[in-house]
């Protein structure tokens, strides 16, 4: 009899040991911007319906504005386990391999259909890298166009000479380098006080970016060159991932898909206000002069040359599908 009461309690003790296991899978986000931008609220929308999809059996906590995670160790965290999933700045990893600078190279792709169709050429090329390095994409939210953020009127390149030039990837320091300016690495957070106590003079940057950094408390002006449209991507460790069994796979993935449309479809609007918003509090927003964007241009012509020359195979796959 006593016997039988410790199984019956083992039975118990067992079930609810499983039942703990199963409702406490608990995973890690971290992401590099802060809750008011558009990735990252798109990022807790996925969390949440990731939560909601599987009933609360996977809860992921979204770590916004590098609060868990710097922006440029993100990548390693995910890579090595050490949290589950991520939110980066493709070109942040351009120094692992060149397809990441993708989109970083001026004048490649400067609206959103051509950053798309640059998309579809990519993301095989960037998915073979990504699984190499045992992380799975899961989806990318574009950034409105880059455009340039001064505190004096640019009409050419002579204007912006010995400047230091905010550079927040590989591409946008060689960029700063071909444009007569000296790159300076600052991270979004550090933007307002960056311009403040003179570390940076300019900034090529969305309008997104200079709005939620309220970049009319210390510059003056905006070029609107749009150079090129970056995108994050998120992406799940290999090893986490594939330990899940495949409904909860699949829930990930239909909710990325969704995060990934909300993402192209929102940005344009985004784009729009976030320019507004520049102008209504004071900053000049013009269009770049001709000698500006040919000058510019040129710059792109050498940055898309260089860029074949890293990896001809694969971003020469890139250009090839870009191109057809």
């Amino acid at each position: 009899m006593m016997i039988k009461k410790f199984a019956a309690a083992a039975l118990i003790l067992g079930g609810l040991t499983a039942s703990a296991t199963q409702a406490a899978t608990k995973w890690h986000m971290p992401t590099p911007y802060g809750d008011a931008n558009l990735p990252t609220q798109i990022a807790h929308q996925f969390a949440e319906e990731i939560k909601t999809g599987t009933g609360g059996e996977l809860d992921i906590t979204v770590h916004s504005g590098a609060s868990l995670v710097k922006h440029p160790e993100i990548p390693r965290a995910v890579r090595t386990g050490q949290v589950q999933m991520g939110e980066v700045f493709i070109g942040i990893m351009g120094n692992t391999h060149p397809v990441f600078k993708h989109d970083n190279i001026p004048f490649l792709a400067t609206n959103f259909e051509d950053s798309e169709k640059l998309w579809k050429a990519a993301k095989p090329e960037i998915e073979k890298q990504l699984d190499k390095e045992g992380m799975v994409l899961l989806y990318t939210v574009p950034w409105p166009a880059q455009s340039l953020y001064t505190k004096a009127p640019v009409s050419k390149l002579a204007d912006l000479q010995g400047l230091k030039m905010r550079a927040y990837s590989p591409s946008t320091s060689r960029l700063a380098d071909l444009m007569n300016t000296t790159p300076t690495t600052v991270q979004v957070p550090e933007i307002p006080q960056a311009f403040s106590t003179g570390i940076i003079d300019a900034m090529i940057t969305s309008p997104s970016t200079g709005v939620n950094g309220q970049a009319w408390d210390y510059l003056s002006h905006y070029t609107d060159v749009k150079a090129w449209i970056p995108k994050n991507v998120v992406v799940v460790n290999k090893r986490a991932f594939r330990r899940l069994d495949k409904e909860t796979q699949q829930v990930i993935l239909t909710a990325a898909a969704n995060a990934e449309e909300k993402g192209w479809n929102g940005v344009r609007a985004q784009a729009t206000k976030d320019t507004a918003t520049l102008a209504q509090n004071g900053i000049t927003v013009t269009e770049p002069s001709p000698e500006l964007m040919t000058e510019l241009q040129k710059i792109g012509e050498i940055m898309i040359k260089e860029w074949k020359e890293e990896a001809p195979e694969e971003v020469g796959a890139i250009l090839n599908q870009f191109y057809q």
